[in-house]
């Protein structure tokens, strides 16, 4: 058995440490914790395995095509690997959600998000796993674009440690108890920072 965990981001060093690519972030994090590094390519992302004690094997994806294009990447690695849409996992940031909260998801709209809506197109549906990571909406006068790929600041770097923690938490659960429990623990109140 196979499962599929995916960060949106954009590649290369000026979208690094930005609010857009929490998802990269939180692959990174996990590899780290796992000893492996997201660094082999294949279909238009960079890859890494990782082998779970249950003997599961895990995928973890950083596309490379950018957040918009997300789907081209996706759709070759769910295909190349026969998943079933319950084995893939989708970790990205969400403009409408306060900075530090969670939401899981299963077969869900894009609401606004082009990386979800471009995986959406290229699977053909929208039956698969998303765990939804606030960054808050930008002031007001404030460009969206801009603040989605602004660094964080040091402040916020200290909740983005936190939020590496309980991403942590409830991906070990969708592994351990599988999606529905995940969704249950995530959109808790007790879960949220």
């Amino acid at each position: 058995m196979t499962k599929l965990l995916i960060g949106l981001g954009n590649p290369g060093k000026k979208y690094e440490a930005t609010r857009h690519n929490l998802g990269f972030i939180i692959i990174d994090a996990l590899a780290e914790g796992w000893g492996v590094n997201v660094s082999k390519a294949k279909f238009k992302g960079l890859y890494a395995e990782h082998f779970l004690e249950s003997g599961e094997k895990v995928v973890l994806l950083k596309p490379q095509t950018f957040m918009n294009l997300s789907g081209e990447s996706v759709q070759a690695w769910v295909n190349y690997l026969k998943l079933e849409s319950t084995d893939l996992l989708v970790i990205h940031d969400e403009l409408d959600l306060p900075f530090g909260r969670f939401k899981a998801q299963y077969a869900a709209g894009a609401a606004g998000n082009r990386g979800i809506q471009s995986i959406i197109q290229h699977l053909g549906h929208k039956k698969f796993c998303r765990l939804r990571l606030g960054i808050g909406r930008p002031p007001k006068g404030y460009d969206v674009s801009s603040y989605v790929l602004a660094k964080f600041s040091s402040a916020e770097e200290e909740i983005v440690s936190k939020i590496k923690e309980k991403s942590t938490d409830a991906i070990d659960c969708y592994f351990k108890k599988g999606v529905d429990s995940m969704l249950q623990m995530v959109n808790s109140q007790d879960f949220q920072l």
